[in-house]
């Protein structure tokens, strides 16, 4: 097992990619805390990964909440040991015009999904930092190299998870941290399915014709399965990935190759 041993942080473990992460995580031996928002959501993460003989913890925290992140961080580190990966996973998402978009849904999406991972990673780094070795995963999106209509919110703020990840990566690198980010495309989760009647709206389609349309404009001709993107995170979190350093990896399917 690729990651036997290792205490591993997933944070928005609790559905949609997230999960997925922290069920491959404890696959590969790995001792997962399994944190989210919802903790119903994170229980039941863990409880599963627990039920299949891995250990696992969960534990309900708002990562744009400085006190919630750091004292979970300390929690985990006291119930599993040193914490070693830490995949910011935690995000939202809406689909609205740029001059419809209030001030409230801007906070939010850079509160989340931006702030958020500044923060959990500044745990990360606390923690990795005295122990020379630590490998950090942020999450970010295809609407983080490439603006979309509707989407002004989201894009900056996955916009700004690559410039942290890079700032982070070349700060850190020769103190034993990798940093790198995943950039996924068209991925089904339950983020994507409340989105769907929006992006319906916003193209002038019907919600059923939204899923085709996006599989048409990729060369692979399918969506990205969550797994896919949890073994990539396998990937980045192991010594297989020893040279990878400051990195957004395209899931993409070939619909974005830059």
């Amino acid at each position: 097992m690729r990651l036997e041993g290792r205490v591993a942080v997933v944070t928005g473990a609790g559905s949609g990619i997230g999960a997925a992460i922290a069920r491959e995580f404890a696959l590969e031996g790995a001792s997962v805390a399994a944190l989210d928002v919802k903790l119903e959501a994170a229980e039941a993460v863990a409880a599963e990964i627990v039920g299949a003989g891995g250990r696992a913890e969960a534990r309900q925290v708002d990562v744009a909440r400085t006190v919630q992140v750091e004292a979970a961080a300390e929690a985990v580190e006291r119930g599993l040991g040193p914490i070693s990966v830490w995949v910011n996973c935690a995000g939202v998402s809406k689909i609205v015009p740029f001059l419809e978009c209030s001030e409230e849904t801007w906070d939010l999406m850079l509160d989340v999904n931006l702030k958020g991972t500044f923060l959990c990673c500044q745990a990360a780094v606390r923690r990795m930092l005295p122990r020379g070795q630590g490998a950090i995963i942020n999450l970010s999106s295809q609407s983080g190299k490439a603006g979309t209509s509707a989407y002004a919110a989201y894009c900056a703020s996955k916009f700004g998870v690559i410039g942290l990840t890079q700032s982070l990566a070349a700060e850190f690198a020769a103190r034993g941290i990798r940093v790198n980010a995943i950039c996924p495309g068209v991925v089904p989760t339950p983020m994507w399915d409340q989105q769907t009647v929006d992006y319906a709206r916003k193209r002038g389609m019907k919600p059923e014709e939204v899923r085709p349309y996006l599989v048409s404009r990729i060369p692979l001709g399918r969506v990205c399965e969550p797994r896919e993107v949890a073994r990539t995170a396998v990937f980045l979190a192991t010594d297989e990935s020893s040279y990878v350093v400051g990195q957004a990896i395209n899931l993409t399917g070939g619909a974005l190759m830059e």
